[in-house]
């Protein structure tokens, strides 16, 4: 039984999934690789058992390192290599920002961390060498130059044998990542997996509009209605998430958050309770959600919009895998709607949806419903933000924005102009009634 076959059975894996068959079935393992599959696909497992497999464990040198783009990430994948280096002798070492920079004991052989602390450590300090790696694993890459760390991989890379073997696994590839790529990865292979097996059809998404409440407040009427194995709720900052956590916490939820203000060890328990899953509902913040990877999730719920709305993508795509349904459950509020028109746009269906007496009400869709008011000026916002699907032109977004800008101000000009016309009329009412009694 080889490295990857003991793998499939320690972690109770029946088949590979597209994107490990993708990677595990090369011809030449040495050649660089580029993986385009999202998060919750099964890469991590693809790129590990590429590297137990060429982990000489008699060897007291690092082999293997592990970059990623957020210290959550780093120790969810640290707590699922160490298991399986447990089991074949081999050594791991986590370096994130809040750990000790040096550490006793052996070399480590396999090395898992964030760009900025692992250029601290090999370049800088100068107390762990990397350059001995004969594969580097850059997981998460768009996100990486999203958060700008791109730089520190450089730097690593720069100072890495000319032969070792690259592997980048990212869910995109924007055009902006290319430079890089062409500079570090020769001649490599190229796989991507079919969106459509990335985010399944069989996630429902619903809509549910906030009205007077907070986020907070509708997601607690929400959780009622719903029985969920895993429920993972986004927020979009960290402030927001602490808010929601500790609202939930206090109506009676057993739960773990995630976010950036967490103390280091804080982040690094909630790591491995989410790991473990021994909680059903996790709070995180928006930029914590790329870092996490687990199954069994059965509900998303998004509290608003991501800026980004691939974020919102990333988001809903935690549910609904390996042939299970999902549901994603998206609370707006009015300054939210652009976001929903735009998701539409781009196919997602959304099924307008409230919640009464603890359970499920289907709610009139909105684009059905009338403007706001009978107003032209109502109408005519009511058009801009409602106008048949046409051929998309460049920076459409911001005209579209700019133009109903534009006319909610207008209409805010025209009714300061008719509640001072009315208070004029008030005025010379009461002008007259105030004559007509002194003349009595």
């Amino acid at each position: 039984m080889n490295r990857t076959q003991e793998i499939m059975e320690l972690e109770g894996f029946k088949t590979l999934t597209p994107i490990q068959e993708a990677t595990l079935n090369r011809k030449d393992r040495s050649r660089d690789f580029i993986g385009i599959s999202s998060t919750g696909s099964g890469k991590s497992h693809a790129f590990f058992m590429t590297i137990f497999d060429l982990i000489d464990e008699t060897k007291d040198q690092v082999q293997a390192v592990i970059s990623v783009p957020t210290r959550e990430l780093a120790y969810q994948l640290n707590e699922r290599c160490k298991k399986l280096a447990e089991h074949f002798g081999i050594r791991v070492r986590l370096c994130v920002g809040g750990t000790e920079k040096k550490e006793g004991g052996l070399t480590p052989q396999i090395v898992i961390g964030t760009p900025g602390r692992m250029k601290d450590l090999f370049l800088d300090d100068k107390t762990l060498r990397l350059d001995t790696a004969k594969i580097m694993v850059i997981d998460e890459a768009d996100m990486t130059m999203e958060f700008g760390f791109l730089e520190d991989v450089d730097a690593i890379l720069s100072h890495m044998k000319s032969d070792v073997t690259v592997m980048v696994f990212s869910a995109t590839i924007p055009e902006a990542l290319q430079p890089f790529l062409k500079k570090y990865l020769n001649s490599p292979e190229i796989v991507t997996i079919d969106k459509d097996t990335d985010f399944q059809a069989n996630v429902k998404h619903y809509l549910v509009m906030a009205k007077h409440k907070s986020y907070k407040e509708k997601v607690l009427d929400i959780l009622p209605a719903i029985q969920p194995y895993v429920c993972l709720v986004f927020a979009n900052s960290n402030k927001e998430a602490a808010e929601i956590a500790r609202e939930m916490r206090e109506n009676g939820y057993d739960l773990v958050e995630l976010h950036g203000d967490l103390e280091p060890r804080e982040r690094n328990k909630a790591i491995r309770t989410i790991t473990s899953q021994k909680k059903s509902y996790i709070v995180a913040s928006d930029i914590a959600s790329r870092g996490i990877d687990l199954e069994g999730v059965t509900h998303v719920i998004s509290c608003g919009f991501p800026k980004d709305l691939k974020f919102y993508m990333h988001r809903a795509g935690r549910t609904g895998r390996a042939g299970r349904d999902g549901l994603a459950i998206a609370i707006a509020k009015e300054k939210d709607m652009p976001a929903v028109e735009n998701l539409k746009r781009q196919g997602i269906e959304f099924i307008t949806m409230d919640v009464k007496n603890n359970e499920w009400v289907q709610q009139k869709d909105r684009a059905d419903r009338k403007a706001p008011n009978n107003s032209p000026m109502a109408n005519e916002i009511h058009k801009v933000l409602h106008r048949k699907k046409t051929k998309v032109k460049p920076n459409y977004k911001k005209k579209q924005k700019k133009q109903v800008e534009r006319l909610a101000h207008r209409m805010k000009r025209q009714k300061i102009q008719d509640d001072i016309r009315r208070q004029k009329r008030e005025r010379a009412k009461a002008k007259q009634r105030e004559k007509n009694s002194k003349s009595e």
